[in-house]
């Protein structure tokens, strides 16, 4: 396999460790878009979210327990040199290319953020009406099986 992340895991390329237990492993992005930005992986490869089946429930679990302690955690340490923290940070998960997933291994970033720090995303918010909402809500939750 050819995973970076992979290899990652596997020690055949060293990362700035920050967290590791039997399901998942946390480390500091090398191309940082802020002070601080780090990434949570499983350790299990899977390509997407959407791939996650009953089998990696453990994983999951294991990813979301992590992401508010160590986004707590980086928030706190990852003011710039002499500021104390950052006051917000972002959880962002991208899947599929579409999305701007770059490496096929199910990641999460931490990104702390500081007022005025110029990151963004753009955010072009429409409007939902009630007949396209029914046609949604008929449509997901026939896909969740519910």
């Amino acid at each position: 396999m050819d995973c970076i992340f992979c290899k990652i895991v596997e020690g055949q390329i060293p990362c700035h460790k920050l967290y590791e237990d039997e399901h998942v492993l946390a480390f500091l992005d090398i191309g940082p878009v802020s002070r601080g930005h780090c990434l949570i992986i499983p350790k299990k490869h899977v390509a997407r979210l959407d791939e996650f089946g009953e089998a990696e429930r453990p994983i999951g679990t294991a990813v979301m327990a992590l992401a508010p302690r160590l986004g707590r955690a980086v928030a706190a340490a990852a003011g710039a040199p002499g500021v104390p923290g950052a006051p917000g940070w972002n959880l962002l998960q991208n899947n599929g290319r579409e999305s701007g997933q770059v490496v096929d291994h199910v990641h999460f970033h931490i990104i702390p953020r500081q007022e005025g720090d110029g990151l963004g995303f753009r955010w072009p918010a429409g409007s939902l009406g009630a007949d396209d909402a029914a046609v949604l809500i008929e449509a997901i939750t026939g896909e969740l099986g519910e």
